[in-house]
């Protein structure tokens, strides 16, 4: 996890929100991360973190298991393209059962085919368990089969989240 939440904090105007005891945010979100593209350092007021780290499960989404000793999952907003390639469906629709198609897993996630919406399945990338539907891609507990990719989709969250900020900074002048 710390590995993770170093990689992503060392890209380029990252800021990286840890809540905890004191600092006024709810006590679910403690222990977990929050990173958004804020190059002035200033918390966004207007647009959601591109990508988290959960240590918990939260109410109503409890498949990641992650009440387990050690168990994170990331969770990435790298786009539709990303999240068709990894579910083989678009986030609004369902998913097909049958395939895996993360690397290393027979299926080659460039196809297409495939669900990608385990649930609590380690080092796997799947539709995020609440928030597939909007486009969020999760991986619970990262490892041989799913680092590398996690980084890549963290890289693409993280561009797309600095390509939103300069498109609004363009339009307010800032």
């Amino acid at each position: 996890m710390d590995e993770i939440i170093g990689f992503v904090d060392g890209l380029d105007g990252v800021l990286t929100l840890r809540p905890g005891p004191g600092d006024g945010s709810p006590e679910i979100a403690w222990g977990d991360t929050f990173f958004y593209y804020s190059p002035d350092g200033v918390v966004p007021t207007t647009t959601q973190p591109f990508a988290t780290v959960v240590t918990k499960d939260y109410p109503g989404d409890e498949t990641s298991r992650l009440d387990r000793p050690g168990a994170f999952r990331v969770n990435v907003n790298a786009g539709k393209e990303a999240f068709v390639r990894w579910t083989g469906h678009a986030p609004r629709e369902p998913a097909t059962a049958g395939t895996d198609p993360t690397p290393g897993s027979g299926s080659d996630p460039t196809s297409g085919s495939g669900s990608g919406s385990g649930s609590g399945s380690d080092d796997t990338v799947i539709a995020h368990p609440v928030y597939g539907t909007v486009g969020w891609l999760a991986v619970v507990n990262p490892g041989p089969r799913t680092g590398e990719a996690t980084r890549e989709l963290l890289r693409t969250a993280h561009g797309l989240a600095r390509a939103r900020y300069e498109r609004r900074a363009e339009i307010t002048g800032r």
